[in-house]
């Protein structure tokens, strides 16, 4: 699933390609992944793309009001909000002309398809995913607050108002340190990839518990995410979306290294296994050279 870098990047490379377009076309071949009914989707034609961004590991495309008349008609002052959630298999094409209503057969599955113009210049863009759980997900609201997973988000982990002291006051709970960093209600943006970068470059096992940290850990803890999220977002940004899974994977120290050398120590990466995930570690750097145990209910192998 992208992550706070890759949507980051992700948002500032179709920011550069679409901020001030027109919406010329909207299409929803997968009409299931279309998640509100008001405003309809028909109202995104013919309004400017004013920026796209991003709030957790949400993609925000904001358009300007349908005409003067209409600004102040409501808290967003008559602007609307695309909102998209990417999920676990879904990403971004992007395309020099405009769409069709359906994509050609032998394309890939196409959630939506969005046609901008800007002067001379023709935009497609593509919702695309693959597997076959179809989770992506798009909004189209007048305020972000209408969505309730955006509601209830977390704060942005490199906002300047993330310090160290409010990152601490996060930490008063008794959960494993690798869900609390997931848990999008406590933090924004980091999801089971960095969350592994975060706790290996930390030197803390996954399955600490957040308030058991003394505060030279908990200090720790915070550079790593820190930096960890600052140095993956500047590699990331600048790169097209086609190029940006490939610089995921490449860039990660533990995280689906499995069997591998660990970069630091050169100790074999671990891996526990979930039902639905799996995460990866250094014994040597995390856990004092225990192996954790590859089964939920234990902590470590007797």
């Amino acid at each position: 699933m992208p992550e706070l870098p890759e949507v980051t990047a992700l948002a500032a490379f179709l920011d550069g390609r679409l901020a001030g377009a027109t919406l010329d076309r909207v299409y929803f071949p997968a009409f299931h992944a279309l998640k509100t009914a008001d405003p309809p989707y028909t109202e995104l034609v013919g309004r400017q793309v004013e920026s796209v961004g991003r709030r957790g590991k949400y993609v925000v495309l904001t358009v300007s009001p349908a005409s003067a008349e209409g600004a102040g008609a409501d808290d967003g002052a008559g602007r609307l909000h695309v909102v998209v959630h990417l999920a676990l298999g879904g990403w971004v094409r992007v395309l020099d002309k405009l769409p069709d209503p359906a994509p050609p057969r032998g394309k890939g599955y196409v959630a939506a398809r969005f046609g901008f113009v800007r002067g001379e210049q023709t935009t497609g863009v593509d919702l695309t995913e693959a597997g076959t759980w179809k989770r992506l997900a798009v909004w189209i609201v007048r305020r972000l607050e209408d969505i309730p997973p955006i509601a209830e988000l977390g704060p942005e982990p490199l906002e300047d108002e993330f310090t160290l002291e409010k990152f601490r006051s996060l930490l008063n709970k008794r959960q494993q340190i690798k869900g609390l960093l997931r848990n999008q209600k406590i933090i924004a943006g980091i999801g089971n990839a960095y969350s592994d970068e975060i706790l290996h470059v930390a030197k803390l096992s996954p399955f600490a518990v957040a308030s058991t940290l003394d505060d030279e850990e908990t200090a720790r803890l915070y550079t790593a995410l820190r930096e960890t999220l600052e140095g993956a977002t500047a590699e990331a940004v600048g790169r097209p979306p086609e190029d940006l899974k490939d610089e995921k994977r490449a860039s990660m120290r533990v995280h689906r290294r499995t069997g591998e050398a660990c970069p630091v120590c050169g100790d074999t990466i671990r891996e526990v296994t979930f039902s639905d995930s799996a995460l990866q570690y250094c014994p040597t750097c995390q856990t004092g050279g225990k192996i954790l145990a590859d089964r939920t209910t234990s902590k470590f192998l007797k």
